[in-house]
């Protein structure tokens, strides 16, 4: 039997330490759709995939002025 790891997922608090953003930012920025995909637990808890930070890092870089 092989084991399958599965994906790194962030916490909120991980992800906002990670981007230094405040949780009030990153709500009104779920609330207009701009906020890195997330998932939201059962419990309520946000988890937030490493790998779609980092395509929402990607997505945040300004190529020209």
């Amino acid at each position: 039997m092989t084991y399958q790891s599965r994906p790194t997922t962030l916490t909120l608090d991980e992800a906002l330490i990670e981007i230094r953003m405040s949780r009030a930012a990153f709500y009104r920025m779920r609330a207009t759709g701009k906020a890195p995909k997330h998932m939201k637990l059962p419990n309520g808890q946000l988890r937030i995939r490493r790998t779609d930070l980092d395509a929402w890092w990607t997505e945040c870089e300004v190529t020209s002025c």
